[in-house]
């Protein structure tokens, strides 16, 4: 059981093979055996798990069992979920006990799905390893002396560890799809809007995102079935008719299912300015990939995507803008961490978010208080947003030509944990193909698509699909297809 899916999971508890107590309480099991050594769980709380999935038993025996009812999941500590320690990865909201739930966690438990724990991650989302992490790094089940990637590190870890069947994520540059790729997961981040960011404790208000990741591009097809809808308690959310994800699954028969797609190249991912920032080995393994779509019938073009070498400083002025005021509510006063030591309330405010904050969080807070000051904000935070209409009027030229982007997820695998600390912009690089994404606000995901090795150490390497607004059906379709020919996501670390 192990290896299933959520399809697979869920016909075994309609048929009263497994029942979501047995199949809870082996996951908790797993999680108290595993997670001391790969840390992907911040919270685990037996006794709610267990009731939410006795409640499930009797749903389904009543017959009104969903496609989740039942089946554990593991969710992001960002996600604020009532009675649950809701943390951050923060020293901020280390204690805090969250007094309601977001709109994805009441969307989820509706589904009847088992909350299975709250997974680690970089503070606050900022990081591209999960090495910020309060409470510790997350290491990567395939080789734990290395990163899982991050922000949602830990739900990769856990999903990758088979320590829940699929889990939640949030990706405001990458941090759904990049962990996913470096963990052999599939991961989608939908278009902006169609995931209610309500009780999603904010990063960066118009980057942020929240997404499925999973096994397989059916997972989070399912997943993302409950976690999608207009929510008018944010005022982002787009309102708009509910869909189906799972409508593309099923591939058309026939030797070649993909016959007159038309799939993407920009020049800048595979051009000779970026083999120096992409790591042969992936490379050489997204070309094998690219094969495999040209066998199912697709066909490839050259397209442009000019502004994408922004992308990066445009995302590292825009986002430390937005945190630098989302994250001015964490002052000592009304919840979260406070100082025991101060003369007033000054010094109360100064050495609380100078003892709550880590350094990465700080440095960006920094950064953001900077480029939004007086004198300033023209020449950088302006503009950066002209920038990143640029890039978004990029894709739009690009999607004149083809129906699908495709490219690598990140330019290299899993790194050593400590390898790029150090180094800020070396981390920040991680993120090269994926946040020109979060700046024009479309949807994209990563699925697995071979292994690289590495100090006789077989790694894994992401596949980037990106696609035109709403398209997420589509991307979840073709998808599915290079996983029905293929078995890189059906591979499972040693544990």
């Amino acid at each position: 059981m192990i290896k299933s899916s959520l399809k697979e999971f869920a016909a075994a508890l309609a048929a009263k093979s497994v029942s979501s107590v047995e199949l809870t309480q082996w996951y908790l099991d797993r999680i108290a055996k595993l997670n001391p050594q790969i840390n992907a769980f911040i919270t685990v709380d037996p006794d709610k798990s267990l009731a939410q999935a006795r409640a499930a038993d009797t749903r389904i025996a009543r017959g009104e069992a969903a496609p989740l009812t039942g089946i554990p999941l593991a969710q992001k500590d960002i996600f604020c979920s009532k009675g649950w320690r809701t943390t951050c990865g923060s020293k901020m909201l280390a204690n805090f006990i969250a007094p309601y739930d977001a709109t994805v966690i009441e969307r989820l438990d509706a589904a009847g799905a088992v909350n299975i724990g709250k997974t680690n991650m970089d503070e606050f989302a900022m990081g591209s390893s999960n090495e910020t992490s309060f409470f510790g790094a997350v290491k990567n089940p395939w080789d734990l002396s290395r990163v899982p990637g991050g922000s949602s590190g830990g739900s990769a870890a856990a999903v990758a560890a088979r320590l829940a069947a699929a889990a939640t994520g949030t990706d405001t540059g990458g941090s759904i799809r990049q962990p996913a790729a470096l963990c052999n997961l599939t991961g989608l981040k939908p278009t902006y809007g169609v995931v209610s960011r309500y009780g999603m404790i904010a990063f960066a208000s118009s980057l942020d995102q929240g997404g499925p990741m999973g096994h397989c591009a059916e997972d989070c097809a399912i997943l993302l079935n409950a976690m999608a809808g207009f929510d008018p308690r944010d005022s982002t959310s787009l309102e708009r008719p509910c869909e189906d994800y799972t409508r593309e699954l099923t591939p058309k028969s026939g030797d070649q299912p993909l016959a007159g797609l038309r799939i993407g190249l920009p020049k800048e991912f595979f051009g000779d300015n970026e083999k120096a920032a992409c790591d042969p080995m992936v490379t050489q393994v997204v070309q094998a990939a690219i094969a495999e779509y040209r066998m199912l019938g697709a066909n490839f073009v050259e397209v442009s995507l000019p502004n994408s070498r922004l992308s990066v400083p445009a995302y590292y002025v825009i986002a430390p803008a937005e945190a630098s005021s989302n994250l001015s509510r964490f002052d000592g006063v009304r919840y979260g961490y406070r100082a025991t030591d101060y003369s007033d309330l000054n010094d109360m405010y100064c050495k609380t978010r100078a003892e709550g904050f880590g350094a990465e969080v700080k440095r960006r807070i920094m950064i953001g208080t900077y480029v939004l000051s007086h004198g300033y904000y023209d020449a950088y935070y302006l503009q950066a947003q002209r920038i990143r209409r640029l890039i978004a009027n990029d894709f739009v030229e690009a999607f004149k030509q083809c129906d699908i982007i495709l490219g690598p997820t990140s330019p290299c695998t899993a790194f050593k944990l400590g390898e790029k600390s150090a180094d800020p912009v070396q981390m920040y690089l991680s993120d090269i193909y994926t946040i020109a994404v979060n700046l024009a606000g479309l949807p994209a995901m990563s699925l697995p698509c071979g292994f690289s090795e590495s100090e006789g150490k077989r790694l894994p390497v992401g596949l980037q699909l990106i696609g035109n607004y709403f398209s997420e059906a589509r991307l979840l379709g073709l998808a599915n297809c290079f996983q029905q020919a293929t078995n890189w996501h059906t591979q499972n670390p040693d544990l």
